[in-house]
């Protein structure tokens, strides 16, 4: 299957989209000289508009095919990650306890490093247990910052 992308202007700066036939098959952040882009990929153009609409604060969820691929416990991660209610937060430990494995704090953080739809998969939701924002995207918690604003 052929992949296609369209490049996104975000608060969080230039957000690469990517799609094969049918699915999204992931966002991600790019380099910030690269220019926004359009696409005639119906799909692109709906999570485009979709992420706009978020950005904006007009959305809440999205509703978009995603192509999740990762492991069993990964996609476990990533179903409790989907149910954190916009504009809320929990810790890593919550999310442990989300899904029954209390002591899997540390690779809760490993599957969000993994998440391939940042925003649409809300691991900027998960903080840390005393509150504080710890990564996201790598070091970049300024990103995880502006979204939980937005969302408040």
């Amino acid at each position: 299957m052929s992949v296609c992308s369209l490049f996104m202007e975000s608060p969080i700066g230039v957000l690469e989209l990517r799609a094969d036939e049918e699915k999204l098959v992931s966002v991600e952040f790019a380099s910030e000289n690269q220019a926004a882009t359009e696409s005639d990929h119906p799909l692109l153009i709906e999570a485009e508009r979709q992420l706009k609409e978020y950005f904006r604060g007009q959305r809440k969820e999205f509703t978009l095919p995603l192509k999740i691929e990762g492991t069993e416990f990964q996609q476990e991660v990533w179903k409790a990650l989907s149910e954190i209610p916009y504009g809320s937060t929990c810790s890593y430990g919550d999310v442990a306890a989300r899904i029954n494995r209390p002591t899997a704090v540390r690779a809760i953080g490993q599957a969000n490093k993994a998440n391939k739809f940042p925003v649409i998969i809300p691991c900027h939701r998960v903080i840390g247990k005393n509150k504080s924002l710890t990564g996201y995207a790598g070091k970049q918690v300024d990103k995880k910052e502006i979204l939980l604003t937005l969302e408040q």
